[in-house]
């Protein structure tokens, strides 16, 4: 009989250097897959899930540096101003095929090998987007940072391989403490570094981040190689089998779907009524008030230890409804500053905490399939993203403020209400 991989470990299992490679072999085998993982996760040491949490910030932020930027990028490249926001939905287009493509690779390569190569091309990209001229190279290179950008979504599930059961949560949400940040971080430090270097050498400086953490990594990474049956046409072809046949993967797919949406939509609206009177803000002081974000990357840390200790039901419904209040706050927004940037802090503190419970759930199912499971969580909360997006525009047009609040509000309304209708607290 196998060991389930899900068992604590005894402290004797856990690595006595953190800056050690640990191999990872575990004994898990997996009858929807036909896999075999020959190993036991032996643990994750401080200053390896520091090195995960800032490189998943050093990835995520690739695909947020231009948003700030597009104008300032147009001018310099002689795009049309109407085809400037192509810029980031390149950038995003590409971080969808690569959630798709390659982060499932991740239950049949050996990941250290998958997540240093991924790293490789994500540096090239970048030197190219900030070196090569014309638009074809523009582009072409920011698809190419969006599909290699992944890698984030790579070390996530490892790092949760790598984690004892009964400190996953704690550990992913420490990870994602860094992906988020480096989300939040991403437009303000864009808006600072292109006033002095630049846009292309925002990228410049992204490249040399990524080229750090990947020199690090080369000598740090543990090993971890899974054994699977599949092929990767069949290895693809099951995602959608996944978000079929589980239920809890699909439910919080759609929960985070839902409060993603209204995320998306606060943080491309509101920006838009701060440039309008009666605010007037400059550019500077937009990328300002977009800091108040990061106040939401504390939710993950504590997110991931209320999962650990079995309070994931009652922290689902926290997190729901602190976005739901956002939106509320959000409305007295539109002539006063203060409520506009309480709003933006417990918007990313909802998100952020529910979004960490998901991950949380997921990685319970198997853990040999725990790359296929991020790359459908992913890819259906970021699509629920994208229409949130489109949508803030045209309500904020045609409608006013008004209707963004009560979408807004009204889009993780739905997803508590489908949360109350399908869960039993367990």
């Amino acid at each position: 009989m196998f060991k389930r991989a899900d068992r604590p470990l005894r402290p004797s299992a856990l690595p006595d250097d953190p800056l050690k490679p640990v191999h990872v072999m575990t004994a898990t085998s997996d009858a929807e897959t036909g896999s075999t993982l020959a190993s036991e996760p032996k643990g994750i040491g401080t200053v390896l899930t520091i090195l995960f949490a800032f490189a998943c910030g050093a990835l995520a932020a690739n695909l947020y540096y231009a948003q700030p930027l597009v104008a300032l990028i147009g001018r310099d490249t002689g795009l049309a101003v109407s085809l400037e926001s192509l810029i980031v939905t390149a950038a995003q287009a590409g971080y969808a095929i690569g959630l798709i493509l390659l982060v499932p690779l991740g239950d049949i390569f050996e990941n250290r090998k998958l997540i240093l190569a991924t790293m490789v091309l994500n540096l090239f990209s970048l030197a190219g987007l900030a070196l090569l001229p014309g638009l074809f190279a523009l582009f072409s290179m920011t698809l190419l940072v969006g599909i290699t950008s992944v890698g984030a979504q790579m070390i996530v599930p490892l790092a949760a391989s790598l984690a004892p059961a009964h400190k996953r949560g704690e550990i992913v949400g420490n990870v994602m403490t860094g992906l988020l940040g480096g989300i939040l971080l991403a437009r303000p430090v864009a808006s600072f570094l292109a006033e002095h270097v630049g846009w292309r050498g925002v990228f410049g400086v992204s490249g040399l981040v990524v080229a750090l953490i990947l020199a690090t990594g080369y000598f740090i990474i543990p090993s971890r190689q899974p054994r699977t049956g599949k092929g990767y046409r069949e290895l693809i072809g099951s995602l959608g089998h996944l978000f079929v046949s589980e239920p809890v993967l699909r439910r919080r797919g759609l929960y985070h779907a839902a409060m993603f949406a209204s995320f998306s939509m606060f943080w491309t609206a509101a920006p838009v009524i701060l440039f309008r009177e009666p605010f007037a803000f400059s550019p500077g002081e937009v990328a300002l008030f977009t800091l108040a974000g990061v106040f939401g990357v504390v939710a993950a840390p504590v997110a991931g230890r209320l999962a650990d200790r079995g309070h994931t039901h009652v922290g689902t419904m926290v997190a729901i409804c602190l976005a739901i209040a956002a939106f509320v706050l959000a409305w007295f927004g539109q002539t006063t500053f203060w409520p506009l940037l309480l709003a933006g802090i417990v918007i990313d503190l909802g998100v952020q905490a529910n979004l960490v419970l998901g991950q949380r759930e997921i990685y319970q199912l198997d853990e040999s399939i725990r790359n296929r499971l991020n790359a459908v969580y992913m890819t259906t909360f970021f699509l629920g993203g994208a229409i949130g997006s489109a949508l803030a525009s045209p309500l904020l047009e045609t409608f006013g403020w008004t209707a963004v609040c009560l979408v807004g509000a009204g889009l993780p309304a739905s997803a508590l209400a489908y949360f109350l209708l399908v869960e039993r607290e367990g």
